[in-house]
């Protein structure tokens, strides 16, 4: 039984506007996700679930709303801590932060968390969505670096290069056959192609 699993990472957040989990969407975020909803919605989205960041909730609240389906908030879902929660940490101190991490999974600053910790909550709430929704579509609205961790405990291709070749918005299709993960496709550049919108290849590290 096929299960499909969308990452849909969130759109441009203002970076000094609120804490990190209030902080919401600028004028573009709010216009590609109008795209991200036209372009996703025959794709049969029926359970739709989010980080607690008011950014990633915000990016899908437009498709969960054409599906006609609440948006359930769990806190595993949340960006991984770089060095304290609810503090951005500053785009010239996040990269040698981030090669350090990707090299050595279990690297933390004092007071954030590790990959592989992150890595840990995040994939145990992915199983369990899907043992507990088989055969469905589930959205999870998300963050650059647990998305790609998520996605890198089933193909290790995805690691620090892919993350610093994402988008916002972006969105990635995990197929899986029952728990055994198959294959991974990006969505987001079928958007592009259509000509719906020309989101800029940024890394945009801050804290996602």
């Amino acid at each position: 039984m096929k299960t499909y699993v969308y990452m849909i990472r969130h759109g441009e957040s203002p970076k000094a506007e609120g804490t990190e989990r209030t902080r919401g969407l600028t004028d573009r975020g709010h216009a590609d996700a109008a795209r991200l909803t036209d372009a996703l919605a025959e794709e049969g989205i029926d359970v739709f679930v989010s980080s607690p960041y008011r950014r990633a909730a915000l990016t899908m609240e437009p498709l969960a709303r054409r599906a006609g389906q609440p948006i359930t908030i769990i806190e595993d879902l949340k960006e991984r801590i770089f060095t304290q929660e609810d503090v951005r940490m500053p785009d010239e101190e996040l990269m040698p932060m981030l090669e350090k991490s990707f090299s050595d999974p279990s690297y933390a600053l004092p007071g954030g968390e590790s990959n592989s910790d992150c890595q840990k909550r995040a994939v145990a709430v992915l199983n369990q969505l899907l043992a507990a929704h088989p055969g469905r579509a589930i959205a999870i609205g998300t963050h650059g670096a647990v998305m790609t961790l998520m996605m890198g405990h089933y193909d290790k291709r995805f690691g620090l290069e892919f993350l610093l070749g994402t988008t916002k918005p972006d969105v990635y299709r995990m197929e899986f056959d029952g728990l055994r993960y198959v294959r991974t496709r990006r969505l987001w550049d079928r958007v592009q192609a259509a000509g719906q919108g020309t989101p800029e290849r940024e890394a945009a590290l801050e804290s996602e």
